[in-house]
């Protein structure tokens, strides 16, 4: 009998941990809608902490269910959705005064074009779930390595405020830009490759490491300006490593 109840809690363990990428992404909403952006950046790279962490228990613990996945999708709609959509969306709103663009002031539904980055991000939610070529490695760029880029934004805003890539990074026409840039790759056919390892064997994991080292690197450089770097070395490595593999 105590077998059968220790069983039944390991189970839940998995949709615990995904629990709490939900409560941290909606805090994020919150964090971002009350001007606290650097505090909605964090929350959301807590989410993504979750969000590795309750695959790993699921995997340790052979705890695999089909309300697992749904739970995680629901999560990630709202913690790499919805919550890089508000900080975009009062990134606008903040710095509207900081560039004089005539037509951004007279026409501010512009602004609500961040909320692009939550419907894309639902649809290739979706197609994951139904895709079956997505098991070992991504179609499309994933929706934290999505969230992470964006939430980026306000961190190197807060700890870098007077830097030349800050004042780039809040141009609403930059912004604009990379939303469509961002919602294309969600949903793309382009092969990325996943951090899970099956062992520590470099000729297994090639990829993964020389993305870690190169990732190190930036950040030794960078520091916390390297983040959205890392997010397109991330891209540019998956790309560059699917042609290597087609071409041999």
């Amino acid at each position: 009998m105590e077998t059968k109840n220790a069983t039944g809690i390991v189970k839940h363990i998995p949709n615990f941990i995904t629990s709490l990428n939900v409560f941290s992404g909606s805090c994020a909403i919150v964090f971002a809608f009350s001007d606290k952006l650097h505090i909605a950046a964090i929350c959301i790279l807590i989410a993504a902490v979750f969000d590795f962490l309750d695959g790993l228990a699921a995997r340790l613990l052979h705890a695999y269910s089909a309300m697992g996945k749904e739970l995680d999708s629901l999560a990630d709609v709202v913690s790499f959705g919805v919550a890089p959509a508000a900080i975009v969306f009062n990134l606008f709103m903040i710095h509207q005064d900081t560039y004089q663009i005539m037509f951004l002031q007279e026409n501010s539904f512009f602004y609500f074009s961040a909320f692009i980055i939550a419907v894309f991000s639902a649809l290739r939610l979706a197609k994951f779930n139904i895709d079956t070529r997505q098991t070992t490695s991504f179609i499309g760029m994933p929706t934290p390595a999505n969230a992470i880029f964006w939430a980026s934004f306000p961190l190197i805003l807060y700890y870098n405020p007077d830097s030349f890539i800050s004042n780039i990074l809040v141009h609403p026409y930059v912004l604009f830009g990379l939303i469509i840039i961002s919602s294309f790759l969600l949903i793309s056919e382009i092969p990325m490759f996943s951090l899970k390892m099956k062992s520590f064997k470099f000729s297994e994991n090639y990829t993964q490491y020389i993305f870690l080292i190169l990732s190190i690197i930036l950040f030794v450089f960078l520091n916390i300006i390297a983040i959205p770097f890392v997010i397109l070395l991330y891209i540019i490595t998956s790309i560059f490593f699917n042609l290597i593999i087609k071409n041999t």
